[in-house]
């Protein structure tokens, strides 16, 4: 009975060396690091979808300023101030009216794509709208995997959104670059004048286009976070062995 007693007390002692020996608060804590960063991925990823998805369909990716070009040109184009005030987007272009309001269309009316005054508007639109739809996808999986216990199912779903992530990178990219190809059309030119590819004349680049090369530039770090995401790694890798 004693020698039974004096092995179980043993046994008891070596566990709690063992526990010491492991800090058990180490794991808990690389955990909660890594659960930190899936979080952050998580806000991150739905914040940059409401990003692009607002620029997307903003009006003001080309911009005239009817104040600034009053001064510049009241003498020699006084008949054209009802054209000064205007804006392209994507699909969107807005002008002031004779009553001073400001009114925005859609190029050809909804359900029109083959309106969009240039072939390069149109290509641009649909890759923008393409990537941002599939980041708003990898966004979506991205909270599924908040809800998923540890193990291959998260780490494989945080893998597949990371390169859905990195592939909307390089199409909305591609969207962006082929945007100012359009500023040679024919409509382009009746508002800002001799404006050709990459040149955009008497307007200016808008906030909305700024905006969503920001919100690009942005997305560009989701896939980076979408490594580190799952709450455990089987082999984690040292950030400076990645640089």
């Amino acid at each position: 009975m004693h020698s039974l007693l004096g092995r179980e007390k043993k046994e008891e002692e070596a566990g709690f060396g063992i526990d010491l020996g492991l800090s058990p608060g180490f794991l808990p804590q690389a955990a909660t690091m890594f659960s930190c960063v899936g979080c952050f991925w998580v806000l991150l990823s739905s914040a940059l979808v409401a990003v692009c998805s607002f620029s997307f369909i903003s009006p003001a990716w080309i911009v005239k300023d009817q104040l600034r070009n009053n001064h510049q040109h009241h003498q020699h184009h006084h008949h054209h101030n009802n054209k000064d005030s205007v804006s392209f987007g994507l699909l969107w272009h807005c002008s002031e009216s004779l009553d001073h309001m400001y009114r925005c269309y859609t190029f050809g009316g909804l359900g029109k794509f083959a309106e969009i005054p240039s072939s390069s508007w149109q290509t641009s639109a649909v890759l923008c709208s393409g990537g941002c739809a599939l980041l708003a996808v990898s966004s979506l999986l991205a909270i599924i995997t908040i809800f998923l216990p540890s193990g291959g199912c998260e780490r494989r779903i945080c893998t597949l959104a990371g390169y859905m992530q990195m592939a909307s990178v390089f199409i909305m990219a591609a969207g962006l670059l082929v945007y100012p190809f359009g500023l040679n059309s024919s409509l382009v030119r009746s508002f800002c004048g001799d404006s050709d590819i990459y040149y955009a004349g008497e307007c200016q680049i808008g906030w909305g286009y700024m905006l969503a090369i920001v919100g690009v530039m942005l997305t560009v770090f989701l896939p980076f976070f979408a490594k580190y995401a799952p709450k455990e790694q089987l082999s984690p890798t040292p950030l400076p062995t990645l640089l």
